[in-house]
């Protein structure tokens, strides 16, 4: 009785309201949603991928970083060698969930190593794939998708070692299967996904307002700090540490690498300034990533210059231009080749590098630009694009403002889901520059 009220109170109060959950309703959730992941999602992304059988191994604190996303809540870690044994049998509809370790793997994956019996680990693992005799073999290893990289060197020398010749010629790479994994969203976790970009949203509206920012005073450090410290009293994870820039009339042109990686620090904030953020937060092993844009009123403005907005709009209808290009079995690369030469041939001064979004704050699936990259990425770039994930919808504008003399960059980010209904935004996106008045 106790589960089912855990499981009504966060879908029907707690995240709207900010009320974060605490860790034990955190674990209720995290543990139904991998349950539904195992026996509903996983079997479907097998028979996609055509691996029969997939195997997953880790060791304490060098965890595998699929098997990391599949650890129960109660689990920080794996436990010493954890060994994890996927098989589908599609024939029969099943699937064997097998844990070679000295324990269960949470509630959905049991142990199925007797230690007493067979003293050697390797030895069981090979007696459970020789009874099965799947057809394929993935193991976690990959050039181009470093999370799909995940078996070091040891544990694959001995699994090898470990196996005889025939099931050595199974093995193939489980990229396809374990980016698969990472990326796919299941209906309860989208609705989670859509309270987290709000909370995102909440934060920034606040970090840009008077309540936090004293014009003449408060610095762009001083706001990334309170971002930080907000997410920690709210019992919330950052998965990278935010930033906040300027732009400003009577500063000369930047790079464009200035607003990546080379703020200046302690830059102060006063009127007439453009605010950009970049920030992001982890809740229930999920990340939101997310980028704004405000302005600090100067006296007697009534509301943001109509040169900024006009720019604004430009980069709304770049998102535009990005979305609509999004068609399923479309490369990351086709996608961003077709939206740069659509908001080329319409005038605009376009960079495009969205990437996936979910698991992880730079996820596993097509990678669509890099900023350095706006002519394709190999690799990554050249997966396609599947129903049912999600992406950090991340591009800029550069304009010219008559008004300073000098180009600006309008920069955006905001989630984005891509289902059985195209494109759309997992909560709403920015459409207009946030006004700050000073008290």
């Amino acid at each position: 009785m106790k589960k089912v009220f855990y499981v009504i109170f966060f879908f029907g109060l707690s995240l709207n309201s900010q009320n974060i959950l605490n860790e034990r309703e955190r674990a209720v959730v995290v543990n139904e949603i991998l349950k539904e992941r195992f026996d509903n999602l996983l079997p479907k992304l097998m028979d996609r991928t055509g691996i029969d059988m997939w195997i997953l191994i880790s060791r304490e604190y060098n965890e595998d970083p699929v098997l990391r996303n599949m650890l129960p809540a109660e689990w920080l870690n794996a436990r010493r060698r954890t060994i994890i044994l996927f098989y589908r049998d599609k024939e029969n509809n099943s699937l064997d969930k097998l844990a070679v370790a000295r324990y269960n793997f949470g509630e959905n994956i049991i142990s199925a190593w007797d230690k007493e019996s067979e003293p050697n680990q390797w030895k069981r693992l090979n007696q459970l794939i020789e009874e099965r005799d799947p057809k394929k073999i993935g193991i976690n290893f990959s050039k181009h998708f470093n999370i799909a990289d995940g078996i070091d060197k040891t544990d694959y020398d001995e699994f090898i070692a470990n196996i005889s010749k025939l099931n050595r010629e199974k093995i193939v790479s489980a990229q396809k299967l374990a980016t698969a994994w990472i990326e796919t969203r299941t209906e309860k976790e989208m609705n989670i996904f859509s309270d987290i970009v709000q909370i995102t949203h909440n934060i920034i509206d606040e970090a840009f307002s008077s309540e936090v920012i004293e014009v003449g005073v408060t610095t762009t450090t001083d706001i990334e700090w309170w971002m930080r410290e907000k997410v920690t009293k709210m019992g919330l994870e950052t998965w990278f540490h935010p930033s906040v820039d300027i732009q400003r009339n009577e500063e000369k042109n930047q790079d464009h690498l200035r607003s990546f990686s080379n703020r200046p620090d302690k830059k102060i904030i006063q009127k007439g300034d453009l605010l950009h953020c970049d920030f992001g937060i982890t809740y229930l092993r999920l990340n939101s990533d997310c980028q704004q844009m405000a302005y600090v009123m100067k006296d007697g403005e009534k509301e943001v210059p109509k040169f900024l907005q006009k720019a604004f709009k430009e980069g709304n209808k770049l998102q535009d231009i990005l979305t609509s290009n999004f068609l399923e079995g479309d490369s990351g690369n086709t996608i961003l080749l077709n939206s740069l030469k659509k908001a080329k041939e319409l005038g605009l001064r376009p960079s495009i590098y969205t990437h996936p979004l979910g698991s992880y704050g730079h996820s596993s699936g097509p990678t669509i630009g890099m900023w350095d990259s706006q002519s394709g990425v190999k690799g990554n770039g050249d997966y396609p694009l599947y129903k049912n994930t999600v992406y950090a919808i991340e591009l800029n504008i550069t304009s010219y403002i008559n008004e300073w003399g000098r180009d600006i960059r309008i920069m955006l980010e905001e989630a984005g889901f891509y289902g059985e209904n195209g494109f759309r935004y997992v909560n709403q996106r920015q459409t207009n520059i946030k006004p700050i008045y000073s008290n």
